[in-house]
């Protein structure tokens, strides 16, 4: 079965109104406001005690932190996804709030075998033995809406089975709902949930629930840009799992199965892997090549969604998050890294954006702005990935438009994001690597460039050593 072979509206995505606030909305506060208000308390009650023994290490601000985070595993996958999201957007959250949440990063508690066999036998409406020849009821690992097990096809090729967790979306919704009161209320009575753009915040978090509750979707997704990373000759230590669609439903997502690493266990990277920087460089271009040619992109890369492989190749994985990029962003990235690598002129930055009608000023001198922004990006696409600042690179784009009349650029701010990711995995890997001027990442976007300039430099990029 392919895409081609499903109706159209099974791709649909439901969209519940999240404006809506009934009884069961009001008791789930309650219990909001009881769960979050014990965990903080329980947190500042240790940190005061750390300060009267003097045995204490964490500050307020800490406390405070843990003690949020401490609620959202205790409030279940809403809230676990809510600090992913936070964990995710260190830019734009006070530090100690993002590192706490790191945490939800983690595996959360499994659901039972037997709930996950009968989700499964109703999604696909056969029974589990005629689904797969093997199922393993452990699962590999559970995350906020999903848990995953290993199985083996009735052909006998390896596969893991993502299985949406029972009920998760009327759950979801119904916490969503209770968030977006609670982040207006707040939003009303403090200045840092107003710069943190609370409702801003729920709101996006709802979109993003939306889309990943159809498993199809996300099958979609996953096997686009698996087509995608194949369309050039060179990607080859790069892989997205085959997706195999006779198995896949709207809460079930069937691939084949991979062997490897998270890529944030260090050690274990540089330990089996004898150029980890030549990972890190594969991915982004990849990544780079999904923002700026293709459209499309992966949302959301942390650790435990990039694997180095048993066999040396790099993998992403999971592709509930994903992002797009229409013709004239993708113009406006590219002139973004064309200015960095090659002629340091910002001008044509500036024209995109006049493009895409994001400034107010229409009068606006494309030159001046463009010198403007040579100033503000300039420095951080030529400088290390190692050292890249995320939070001055997103503060810096926001200043900017705020400053002219743009609006928000949520595209370039979900790039930002990841790139978040892949300045932590470089802190590590590839400590020396500069992203801005790396022309192997750029060979396949502006490819006669490229290959003016290693030849003007006598250098030779890097072969793929799976395509040899």
């Amino acid at each position: 079965m392919s895409t081609r072979q499903l109706p159209p509206e099974a791709f649909a995505i439901e969209r519940p109104r999240l404006d809506r606030f009934g009884v069961t909305e009001a008791i789930r506060m309650v219990t909001i406001t009881i769960v979050v208000g014990g965990c903080v308390g329980r947190r500042l009650a240790g940190h005061t005690v750390g300060l009267l023994t003097g045995r204490g290490r964490a500050t307020l601000r800490e406390a405070l932190a843990e003690g949020i985070t401490d609620a959202f595993e205790l409030l279940g996958p809403m809230f676990v996804k809510l600090g992913q999201l936070i964990a995710s957007s260190a830019g734009a959250f006070p530090k100690e709030l993002s590192d706490a949440c790191l945490r939800c990063l983690d595996d959360v508690r499994a659901f039972p075998a037997a709930r996950a066999r009968r989700i499964i036998e109703a999604d696909l409406g056969r029974p589990i033995g005629e689904i797969f020849a093997e199922f393993d009821d452990k699962p590999l690992s559970a995350a906020s809406v999903a848990q995953v097990h290993a199985c083996v096809l009735a052909d006998g090729r390896e596969a893991v089975v993502k299985v949406q967790r029972p009920a998760i979306a009327r759950r979801m919704i119904v916490d969503l709902r209770t968030a977006l009161v609670l982040a207006k209320l707040l939003e009303r009575r403090s200045d840092v949930a107003r710069i943190a753009n609370a409702v801003g915040v729920v709101r996006d978090l709802y979109e993003v629930t939306v889309a990943e509750l159809n498993f199809l979707v996300e099958a979609d997704n996953q096997s686009r840009i698996g087509a995608d990373l194949r369309a050039f000759g060179d990607n080859a230590g790069v892989v997205v799992p085959e997706v195999y669609w006779e198995n896949c439903g709207r809460r079930t997502l069937c691939m084949q199965r991979l062997r490897g690493v998270p890529l944030d266990r260090f050690e274990a990277v540089r330990a089996a892997h004898d150029d980890p920087e030549m990972l890190i460089r594969q991915l982004v271009k990849v990544w780079l090549e999904g923002v700026t040619v293709h459209g499309r992109f992966h949302g959301d890369v942390h650790a435990g969604n990039l694997w180095m492989l048993d066999d040396g190749r790099v993998a992403m994985l999971d592709f509930g998050i994903v992002g797009t990029m229409s013709p004239p962003w993708r113009a406006l990235v590219r002139a973004m890294f064309y200015a960095s690598a090659f002629d340091g002129d910002f001008t044509p930055v500036a024209t995109a954006l006049r493009e895409l009608d994001l400034f107010a000023e229409q009068s606006t001198d494309d030159v001046a702005i463009g010198a403007q922004l040579a100033i503000v990006l300039g420095p951080i696409l030529a400088g290390e990935l190692a050292q890249l600042d995320m939070k001055m690179i997103t503060s810096g784009l926001l200043d900017f438009g705020k400053d002219r009349g743009i609006a928000g650029p949520e595209q370039l701010i979900l790039m930002g994001k990841q790139l978040g990711y892949f300045e932590r995995y470089a802190v590590a890997l590839a400590p020396d690597w500069r992203i801005g001027r790396d022309l192997y990442l750029l060979r396949n976007i502006f490819p006669e460039q490229v290959a003016a300039r290693t030849a003007e430099l006598g250098i030779r990029l890097p072969a793929d050593r799976r395509s040899a």
